[in-house]
């Protein structure tokens, strides 16, 4: 069914063009990234996998409700954890750390532009802990299929560790006088 929903997408809406793809190691990412980006081999990025649930895993809110971790670990607390998992705070290490030798790289390199292709905890994190607008992690929820597209000034992103959130993606395809307007714009600026 997901596969189907990011087929009808991609064929209604644009996704940016990229020169490399990231993407977590399960399945349904290095999916997503084959169907987004065929003509990419993407570099699987252990960091970027989703929070490691330990029992929880597999699990409905309602089957866990009578666990007292669980209702800790909804709490959001930085050392809140599901058992056997990941606590809050080591999934958000893990992630912005991978993130940031991800663009540290990208910089060193030359890379213009990438795509990520990740679960939304992770796009979450990464977003709270460097988007401008600063934004509290809960406002950077985004549906299936969908993400953001960040633009990453070299001195910022030495200076403080923040980019910049430019818009959400996957964006509509703009009609000719959309274009048009876009192009007479730019031409005065």
């Amino acid at each position: 069914e997901g596969l189907n929903q990011l087929e009808v997408m991609k064929r209604d809406y644009d996704y940016p063009a990229t020169d490399v793809v990231f993407t977590s190691g399960l399945k349904r990412c290095k999916q997503t990234a084959a169907i987004l980006y065929p003509d990419k081999t993407p570099i699987e990025m252990r960091g970027f996998e989703e929070c490691d649930f330990g029992e929880f895993e597999g699990h409905t809110a309602d089957e866990l409700e009578r666990y007292e971790e669980f209702s800790q670990w909804l709490s959001g607390g930085e050392d809140a954890r599901p058992l056997n998992g990941e606590s809050n705070s080591e999934f958000a290490t893990r992630v912005c750390d991978c993130f940031a030798k991800t663009v540290d790289g990208m910089i060193k390199t030359g890379t213009r532009s990438a795509a990520i292709i990740t679960h939304g905890g992770v796009m979450m994190s990464i977003l709270a802990a460097f988007g401008v607008p600063e934004l509290p992690m809960t406002e950077w929820l985004c549906p299936s299929c969908c993400g953001y597209t960040i633009r990453i000034t070299p001195s910022l992103w030495s200076a403080a560790r923040k980019f910049e959130v430019i818009n959400e993606i996957p964006a509509e395809p703009l009609t000719a006088e959309q274009e048009e307007q876009l192009w007479d714009y730019y031409a005065d600026v």
